[in-house]
């Protein structure tokens, strides 16, 4: 299905698409030289987006010939993946995906696909989702291809699997479906969410499940994607995990916490219950600065955020300032006082350091000489 003229009451109805992509993507300008005569397609995700009127994104390109040798011509660094005839390319900022056009088969369930070229319209039927099966010719007057009706599910707001062993094929594509519904707020088709609940991740590996989950928990509303799989049978949900998805999510939204943690990896954890050090240190009330400094010793930036969300206001002040408090000397200062390296050094400095986080003293004099005062003790 190719369409010069778009419908009106749907996305992108009345956007005139090479206007659009001259504004959204002026880097492909130069793309179009390098490619000789090679016909190009900007696919996927960046046509999705475009006639969604959603940010810029990266790009998706596909070649129908070498796009390795598209790439080299391009003059940026590029990063090639022979296995998928796959190269990344980046331009004046923009990260561009080129592939060369291909057909995919799956020898079993969950295997990564035996591919061979091919012509753009069976590159498109590979792919996951109609509302990702678009293309626009890159070369000649813009035009939307769309062969699976991905216009028209936008339009629905609905997401609809391209055929019935999509996610035999790939059931990690069923956790794909949870991220495109949390972040667009579309409705899963029926047919595909009764063959999506059949999907058995157990087909896949653990890092390529886990690397979709992170993406999930990317989204903003991520919380709502990981119910969504809890509902659909793919995941089991840690008790309580929906609130401590949305609390850890927003405290790493904002300063000083969001420079502490990685998001998508604390609101996994949370979702899957992999709370480490995190309930302890919520239950935990220090006396003291340096009491708290020792009980968040070794804990990792997510378990800290986890812990935070758990109630642990008392890590505001670590991350506000504790952590971050350090001697004014060092060991030479011992050592050159007299006090022989060793053990000893290292008890001077750990106690002028919970007197300093402590209040107690303050100043390089008051510092070296509660360091010596334990060090000779």
């Amino acid at each position: 299905m190719v369409r010069k003229g778009l419908m009106t009451n749907t996305p992108g109805a009345e956007m005139d698409l090479g206007a659009a992509l001259a504004a959204r993507f002026p880097e492909l300008h130069g793309l179009r030289n390098a490619a000789g005569e090679a016909s190009m397609y900007l696919v996927g995700g960046a046509v999705r987006d475009l006639l969604l009127g959603w940010p810029r994104t990266d790009v998706d390109v596909v070649v129908e010939g070498d796009a390795a040798a598209v790439a080299g011509q391009l003059g940026g660094e590029v990063v090639e993946h022979e296995r998928f005839a796959t190269a990344k390319v980046t331009l004046d900022q923009l990260v561009i995906d080129l592939a060369s056009a291909r057909a995919e088969t799956y020898p079993h369930p969950g295997a990564l696909p035996d591919v061979r070229p091919a012509a753009i319209q069976e590159d498109l039927a590979r792919r996951d989702f109609t509302i990702n099966a678009m293309a626009i010719p890159l070369r000649g007057e813009p035009r939307l291809i769309d062969p699976h009706d991905g216009r028209g599910d936008l339009g629905r707001r609905c997401l609809r699997v391209l055929h019935e062993h999509s996610f035999a094929d790939d059931p990690t594509r069923a956790l794909r479906a949870a991220r495109y519904a949390t972040r667009f707020g579309f409705e899963i088709e029926p047919a595909t969410e009764e063959r999506l609940r059949d999907a058995d991740l157990g087909t896949v590996s653990e890092d390529r499940r886990r690397a979709e989950l992170l993406k999930l928990a990317a989204e903003h509303g991520a919380a709502s994607g990981f119910e969504l799989l809890s509902r659909w049978g793919l995941i089991e949900l840690a008790e309580g995990s929906g609130r401590l998805m949305r609390e850890v999510a927003v405290l790493l939204e904002h300063p000083p916490w969001a420079e502490v943690a990685n998001r998508e990896s604390a609101v996994l954890a949370a979702a899957l219950g992999e709370l480490g050090r995190a309930p302890a240190l919520a239950e935990a009330r220090p006396a003291r600065p340096s009491e708290g400094v020792e009980l968040a010793r070794g804990a990792s930036p997510e378990e800290l955020a986890l812990a935070r969300a758990l109630g642990a206001l008392w890590l505001d002040d670590y991350v506000a300032a504790w952590r971050s408090t350090v001697l004014e000397i060092a060991g030479r200062d011992l050592i050159d006082a007299g006090i022989p390296e060793g053990p000893a050094v290292g008890r001077g400095l750990a106690e002028a350091l919970r007197r300093k986080l402590d209040g107690e003293i303050s100043g390089r004099e008051q510092e070296l000489a509660a360091a010596l005062e334990a060090a000779r003790g």
